[in-house]
């Protein structure tokens, strides 16, 4: 099979080798079908690292992932990947906080090889059915699903809400459709790429005034202090303030004068909690729309310009399709 390895920063091979065994009576071989690079992924491949992680050995990279079980007594089931194995044993696990587990094995990061190949073995709990009217480019971005969804569980957001979302990528563009399903009578945003800010306003955000403090919640999923600055900004007093966004070199600062006279809540928000079945349920119903964030599909053989284009963020989500 075709697999892609990260060995250092920027540089990212094609390997041929052969397709990985189910380990264990509860793992599935699966044909990877879909996968969406991520801006944690973009960090492993300018950075070789993210956060206090950096590249230990040629790395498979990708995590929002989709494809067909093969063989097996789920043979041919369409399915959605939950990157995340936890424990499932430690006190997080235990207390129903399954995306702090602190023995997590996740795909794409540390030992753990993602989804950027063209076959893996899963655990076959990690794996959730898809319905016919899903497609497997959708499947992938329900990842991105799950972790909109999960910072919204943060914000402990009121009926009737001002929201502000700084940052539009994919991400940010479902916490907006997610704000105004929830019953936010105004989405604001902030983006300073053109192209996100129209999507932001087709999805029903208006443009925000970055010198008004108008949103009772804001999120933040952009990463940069720049951004951090302008939903501290954006922040009324007393709002609540999820920070989605991953900084590079592993440091956010902010003004504390600010945050503190306003009597902020900051909230960091880590991938996701037990999430897909309200993902998948969501998408299945229409309630919210996918399509439009899949605006490039690279070939696996195309990795580096698939990174590059994802990089230079000209268009929304990138996605590779490893058979292609």
């Amino acid at each position: 099979m075709l697999v892609s390895r990260l060995h250092a920063a920027g540089d990212v091979r094609l390997h041929t080798e052969e397709p990985p065994a189910p380990a264990g009576a509860d793992d599935r071989l699966v044909e990877v079908t879909s996968v969406g690079i991520c801006g944690s992924d973009l960090h492993w491949f300018t950075e070789g690292a993210i956060g206090d992680a950096a590249v230990a050995r040629p790395l498979v990279l990708g995590h929002e992932m989709a494809g067909v079980i093969r063989g097996g007594p789920d043979d041919g089931v369409r399915v959605a990947i939950d990157p995340a194995i936890p424990c499932e044993q430690c006190e997080p696990c235990r207390e129903g906080d399954v995306n702090l587990c602190l023995n997590i094995v996740f795909a794409g990061h540390g030992s753990c090889d993602g989804g950027l190949r063209q076959f893996m073995a899963w655990p076959a709990h990690r794996l959730h059915r898809l319905p016919d009217s899903i497609s497997d480019d959708e499947g992938a971005l329900l990842e991105p699903l799950g972790v909109a969804l999960h910072a919204l569980d943060l914000a402990h957001m009121r009926m009737a809400s001002t929201v502000a979302v700084v940052g539009c990528g994919p991400i940010g563009l479902l916490l907006i459709q997610l704000a105004l399903r929830h019953g936010a009578t105004r989405v604001v945003a902030a983006e300073p790429l053109p192209h996100r800010m129209a999507a932001a306003e087709r999805f029903g955000a208006e443009h925000a005034d970055e010198s008004k403090a108008i949103a009772d919640v804001v999120f933040e999923v952009s990463g940069s202090e720049a951004a951090v600055d302008t939903a501290l900004r954006l922040a009324k007093p007393g709002a609540r303030v999820i920070l989605v966004g991953i900084p590079d070199g592993d440091r956010t600062s902010f003004s504390a004068a600010q945050a503190r006279r306003k009597g902020l809540s900051l909230v960091l928000s880590r991938r996701m909690g037990e999430v897909y079945p309200r993902a998948i349920d969501l998408t299945a119903r229409g309630l919210v729309d996918l399509k439009p964030l899949a605006t490039d599909v690279f070939p696996l053989k195309d990795i580096n310009a698939a990174l590059t284009a994802a990089a230079a963020r000209t268009g929304l989500k990138v996605l590779v399709h490893p058979h292609d």
